[in-house]
């Protein structure tokens, strides 16, 4: 074998400063033997965790088995249901244990901002956050940004925390369909806080009401939101609204529209029995006012528990899933219905040429399906 030799370009005066040599390769008998063609590059898959490894994993707070865990539930693979279910119904016995926070508001209210301030403020007090960020997806590739996590830059560094951004799924009412799975596998990680912040939706985002303890509204001041008030909506679910950005020269605005908000409050039914829902104002700039937020919180959930509404409102959160899962299964079977699939492309073209009527092309589809 010849010597190794340094490269032409390098300086014959200073052969110590070049570390690359050039080499003579070798030479076989049969060259073309190891040329492989038209081979594709493939990536060597990982072994998916076993349900059993998951569970442990979720127990143990092992954060990567937790954010597969959510991811399984998540997914829309017709093989991962069942074990995502498996899964579940393992947890089930483990979770319960947090208050769950649903945070919403128009955009632009600081929904993200609030929620690492408070995030923050509950950590250093030695409470377990886990932040459910569900983020606006695309109607035409079904993902999104998910910038939430990226703008609570401080809370995904603290150890006590755990932020799962997801997209909204094209599900209507700003949250996921699977964000009530999420919460459970949270629950029994071990998170005594969850926090749910919607996309922001706007009047009828009314979805999050039926799975979260204590309901928090985000408004600013001089957006119009106090007229929104009197049109009822969104604000007659709320347990809490907060006049955000409450500081420096908005200061006092904010003050004046928590009065309005708390006048309209008077006359609109509470959302939660036995709790009077009130405006209160903070800043997640200044820190002001984010203890009261947990002091009224931590007041609702003893007041709650002590009369039973809080058992009572999750019993009927859990019909209400009942009944959102029948939904999603009767939906999943119907279009994955073998005489469905195939009779659906035709009906499409008849009804889109004005040749059959929708009622009759929806009636015939289920008569394909239930026959």
């Amino acid at each position: 074998m010849a010597t190794d030799h340094k490269p032409e370009w390098s300086d014959p005066n200073h052969p110590d400063k070049c570390s690359s040599v050039v080499r003579k390769g070798l030479e076989h008998d049969d060259q073309s033997a190891s040329i492989q063609k038209n081979v594709r590059f493939q990536k060597r898959r990982t072994l998916e965790p076993t349900v059993d490894d998951l569970y442990d994993g979720v127990l143990k707070g092992d954060r990567s088995l937790l954010a597969r865990a959510i991811t399984l539930v998540e997914s829309n693979a017709e093989h991962h249901f069942q074990k995502a279910q498996q899964l579940l119904q393992k947890l089930l016995p483990k979770s319960g244990n947090a208050i769950r926070i649903g945070i919403t508001g128009v955009p632009g209210a600081g929904k993200s901002t609030f929620i690492e301030t408070f995030g923050m403020y509950l950590c250093s007090l030695g409470h377990r956050v886990a932040v459910l960020a569900i983020d606006p997806s695309s109607s035409l590739s079904g993902g999104s940004i998910l910038g939430d996590k990226t703008r609570m830059e401080q809370l995904s560094r603290n150890p006590r925390a755990f932020i799962r951004p997801s997209p909204t799924a094209g599900k209507l009412g700003g949250v996921h369909r699977k964000t009530r799975e999420a919460m459970l596998i949270c629950e029994a990680a071990g998170f005594d806080v969850i926090l749910i912040e919607t996309v922001g939706v706007g009047q009828s985002e009314v979805i999050i009401r039926d799975m979260v303890d204590f309901f928090m509204l985000l408004v600013l001041t001089g957006a119009g939101d106090e007229l929104q008030g009197m049109k009822k909506g969104i604000i007659e679910l709320a347990d809490a609204i907060l006049v955000h950005k409450a500081d420096g020269a908005n200061k006092q605005a904010a003050e004046q529209t928590r009065k309005e908000y708390n006048r309209i409050l008077h006359f609109l039914h509470p959302a939660t029995k036995g709790w009077a829902t009130k405006a209160y104002t903070c800043s997640s700039l200044t820190k002001e006012g984010i203890s009261d937020v947990w002091n009224v919180i931590q007041s609702f959930e003893e007041n709650g528990k002590k009369s039973g509404v809080l058992d009572e409102r999750r019993k009927t959160q859990a019909k209400e899933w009942l009944y959102a899962m029948i939904t999603d299964q009767l939906q999943f079977y119907f279009f994955h219905n073998n005489g469905v699939k195939n009779t659906l492309p035709t009906i499409e073209k008849e009804v889109i040429a004005g040749e059959k009527t929708v009622a009759t092309a929806v009636d015939t589809l289920f008569t394909i399906f239930l026959g």
